[in-house]
């Protein structure tokens, strides 16, 4: 049986290496798409604009020179604004047995400390930061991929080869220059997306996290350049938009699936934030996804 996703131990002991199964460019103008999963590994490249993906436990917002690696099966979704259309680069791939004298990836952990610590860290998905490396690199790969010359199979592995390692490298180059308080900031995440359905306040967000209030408002406002409420705010209105989109609940119905105490309060916030009332949203969204014929 063939490896399945980043971190299956056959990796580190067989002989496989990366098989494309995709790889597109592809400009989003105004688009959801709802929670899902596939086998293939995917890295989704935001060459230009911003996107949001949101999976079991956290919302995240990429924007240009922003990359994630989403490993097998990991649920995610994608929207895009249509007033933020977003141009991304996406590239699929699984884990076949060695064919030809290409480098396995057991051969490159050997030879690439920053892999074999990615392969041994089961982080579902990684977000990052590029300085253009990446993007170099994923960019020729598709270009060959789409050339289909004689020989391409070489070049094809060994820029895949090359990729998966600067990827690594990056992650590496992140961890390295975390700044102490992260890890308090992603338990602070975690928190409020796993009881952002019940009434919070920061003094709870920091028993949970052992920190003073003042101090823990202090690092989240320097690290998400946004307060604990307004993230909370945030996250709470990201989840009645889908709820408006995906199902059929009452509008009125909806502050208590997200926390929000009263009905006037939450048709307030959510216009404030998203410019139309809660009904009227749900009604865009429905014309969106069946116009008029």
């Amino acid at each position: 049986m063939e490896p399945h996703g980043l971190y299956d131990a056959k990796l580190r002991t067989g002989d496989y290496h990366p098989r494309i199964a995709a790889y597109y460019y592809k400009q989003w103008n105004g688009f959801q798409m709802a929670l899902h999963a596939h086998k293939p590994v995917e890295i989704m490249y935001v060459m230009s604009g911003k996107c949001k993906i949101e999976t079991d436990t956290e919302t995240l917002r990429l924007k240009k020179g922003d990359l994630i690696l989403l490993d097998a099966e990991v649920r995610h979704s994608l929207e895009v604004e249509e007033s933020h259309p977003c141009r991304m680069l996406n590239v699929e791939f699984t884990f076949t047995e060695q064919q030809g004298a290409y480098p396995t990836l057991k051969e490159l952990c050997a030879g690439d400390g920053a892999l074999g610590e990615l392969l041994d860290s089961g982080r579902p998905y990684v977000v990052l930061r590029d300085s253009s490396e990446a993007y170099t690199v994923l960019k020729s790969l598709v270009l060959e991929l789409g050339e289909k010359q004689e020989g391409d199979e070489w070049m094809t592995h060994l820029l895949m080869s090359q990729l998966l390692v600067r990827i690594a490298r990056l992650v590496k180059e992140a961890k390295d220059e975390e700044r102490p308080y992260d890890s308090y900031i992603r338990n602070c995440v975690k928190f409020l997306h796993q009881n952002y359905d019940r009434p919070i306040q920061v003094k709870d967000v920091a028993a949970e996290v052992n920190l003073h209030p003042s101090y823990l408002q202090r690092i989240f406002k320097e690290s998400m350049d946004c307060t604990v409420m307004d993230y909370l705010t945030g996250l709470r209105i990201d989840k009645a938009m889908m709820l408006l989109t995906h199902t059929d609940l009452p509008v009125h119905d909806i502050p208590e699936y997200i926390g929000i105490s009263t009905r006037e309060y939450f048709s307030a916030v959510f216009k404030k934030r998203v410019g139309l009332a809660p009904g009227a949203y749900r009604k865009s969204r429905e014309l969106f996804h069946h116009p008029a014929r």
